[in-house]
């Protein structure tokens, strides 16, 4: 096989290393992405479509911040909304507990661009009657919204290539190799080289860091999932409740999305959500909105997610190794943050720095 050389190589063609690669190419850089199935077919394309800066770690919002700038330029960016839509989203209370931890994030987190607005249940009621008396307030934030995650990292990939660069799509890695200078990537299509490589593989980056000589304490995490059948609009924010067991969305041609709590795995490639999970799930959604109460389920599923200690993934160059560079781990939350992480990783690429805090996801945690 020839040997195909470029100036990057990026392993993963989920939203993080899909944007890394079009914002490197956008750079000036020769891309290659090498992705084992079709670019965001694994969690970036099975996720629940959120694309919210609420209840992130106050010292994750810097990027979560300029994620969501991105999501805003989105037609300018990748060449389209992609359902992308400012929503709003509301964090629920269902008791005083839930309730003063809302109430702290609401006063850590000023300043930071939210704009977090606090909102009693009686409130929240007369916005949304449909709530149930089990909602005691919330938190709401305008500029959060949805997305559509089957549509999004395979619009962040065609933009790259549309930039220059090289995308090349149901390729397994099969061995990673360290070169005097640069690294060797081979698949059984072809041979790839380049001076720096970019590791975004989500839930597998473990297995190709290995191979350079260092390790994560990765695990690995199944969220389920559930559509319905199309009902009339009435849920404009998207939902969530504090500790995070459901969250719901409703897209405009009427179907509603849910999920929370985990599914199971069914092979190393692949999980699916179970029937005691799902019907925990629908439980907790008619207490919430008891109206819907006999809505149809089309479809569930289940998605393969890379979790590291605090949920807090790691972005960041090698400790080790000149020109590794890795952004993975995000813990079921990479969806909204996936771009700004992409729009770092390529700064730190082509220059060596980032004018965006990424403290809180050194490496240097894990040495």
């Amino acid at each position: 096989m020839n040997t195909i050389k470029s100036d990057v190589i990026v392993i993963g063609g989920g939203i993080v290393g899909s944007s890394a690669t079009l914002f490197m190419s956008q750079k000036g850089l020769n891309v290659t992405l090498i992705e084992r199935d079709v670019c965001g077919s694994r969690s970036s394309g099975v996720n629940f479509g959120g694309v919210r800066c609420q209840g992130r770690p106050v010292s994750h919002l810097p990027l979560a911040i300029r994620a969501r700038d991105i999501w805003r330029d989105a037609d300018n960016v990748i060449g389209g909304k992609f359902e992308y839509t400012v929503t709003g989203h509301l964090k629920i209370a269902r008791n005083e507990e839930e309730l003063t931890i809302l109430n702290d994030y609401y006063a850590d987190s000023q300043g930071m661009g939210l704009d977090l607005q606090m909102l009693s249940g009686d409130e929240i009621r007369r916005r949304y009657p449909w709530f149930s008396g089990r909602v005691l307030g919330g938190s709401l934030s305008p500029h959060d919204g949805q997305a559509n995650p089957r549509i999004v990292s395979p619009a962040f990939a065609a933009a790259a290539r549309r930039a220059g660069a090289r995308v090349c799509e149901r390729e397994p890695v099969q061995t990673v190799e360290k070169l005097a200078t640069g690294y060797r990537v081979t698949t059984k299509e072809g041979i790839y080289e380049a001076e720096q490589l970019v590791i975004g593989a989500g839930a597998w980056s473990n297995n190709i860091a290995t191979q350079l000589g260092e390790s994560f304490p990765l695990t690995h995490g199944f969220p389920a999932m559930a559509v319905t059948e199309p009902i009339p609009y009435f849920l404009h924010p998207c939902l969530g409740v504090q500790g995070g067991d459901i969250y719901i969305r409703q897209v405009t041609r009427g179907n509603v999305v849910f999920g929370g709590g985990t599914g199971v795995a069914v092979s190393d490639s692949s999980s699916r959500a179970t029937s005691n999970n799902l019907m925990a799930l629908m439980a907790r959604l008619l207490e919430l909105v008891p109206s819907m109460k006999n809505t149809q389920i089309l479809r569930t599923w289940s998605g393969m997610e890379g979790f590291l200690p605090e949920n807090t993934p790691v972005i960041d160059k090698s400790l080790n190794h000149s020109g590794l560079y890795y952004g993975f781990g995000f813990s079921g939350g990479g969806f909204e943050i996936g771009p700004g992480a992409g729009a770092a990783l390529a700064d730190l690429v082509a220059h060596g720095s980032t004018t965006t805090d990424l403290t809180p996801f050194s490496m240097s945690r894990f040495a």
